[in-house]
């Protein structure tokens, strides 16, 4: 692993910690700059919540979420080296409020769902991943009435998808390429 391959808990009771992960190239963990906007965003509501990070890659994110008081973190990740760093990760931290799942996010969103409070959706660009996760969150119970959603995409594409209804997206930026939005689920309870 080399120096490169290291990412930085921004805030929280880690802040400072560095963490490896596995060299692939399709791995791009989410900046310090965006993460520490996202937790910005996010304080208000993320102490204690149930936290599901879809596409865990390097777990930025869910790190960052568990350090900022989230109550658990599911990380689903495909790549079997992936997922061993990020349990050595785990390990290393003393994190017990991380589960960390092998496997595809579509074939995990096609299991039965249990709801979480906020949602962490990174895809791999141009894959046509982030609409089939924003389909599956909502129509599998995946979701509490009022979950946050952040998701992380190539710019341009968040214009082009639908959201479910009940969706609204309430902050939204850019860096370079990417763009980064929160969305919020406002489900009318009967």
């Amino acid at each position: 692993m080399s120096v490169h391959n290291r990412i930085r808990i921004i805030g929280g009771r880690w802040r400072g910690r560095k963490l490896g992960f596995p060299d692939r190239p399709d791995l791009r963990p989410t900046p310090d700059r965006v993460r520490e906007t996202l937790f910005n965003w996010l304080r208000p509501v993320v102490e204690g919540a149930r936290c599901l990070d879809l596409f865990a890659g390097s777990g930025a994110l869910g790190w960052e979420a568990l350090s900022h008081g989230a109550g658990e973190v599911v990380m689903v990740e495909r790549d079997r080296r992936v997922v061993r760093q990020l349990r050595e990760n785990r390990e290393l931290l003393g994190a017990e409020g991380a589960t960390i799942r092998q496997g595809a996010a579509l074939d995990y969103l096609a299991g039965s769902g249990e709801p979480f409070d906020i949602v962490f959706l990174d895809p791999p660009f141009r894959q046509g991943l982030l609409g089939e996760c924003v389909r599956g969150l909502e129509s599998g119970g995946w979701l509490s009435p009022r979950a946050w959603i952040y998701m992380e995409s190539e710019i341009g594409l968040l214009e082009q998808l639908p959201l479910p209804a009940g969706w609204s997206i309430v902050r939204s930026r850019s860096a370079g390429q990417v763009s980064y939005n929160l969305a919020q689920r406002n489900l009318q309870l009967a």
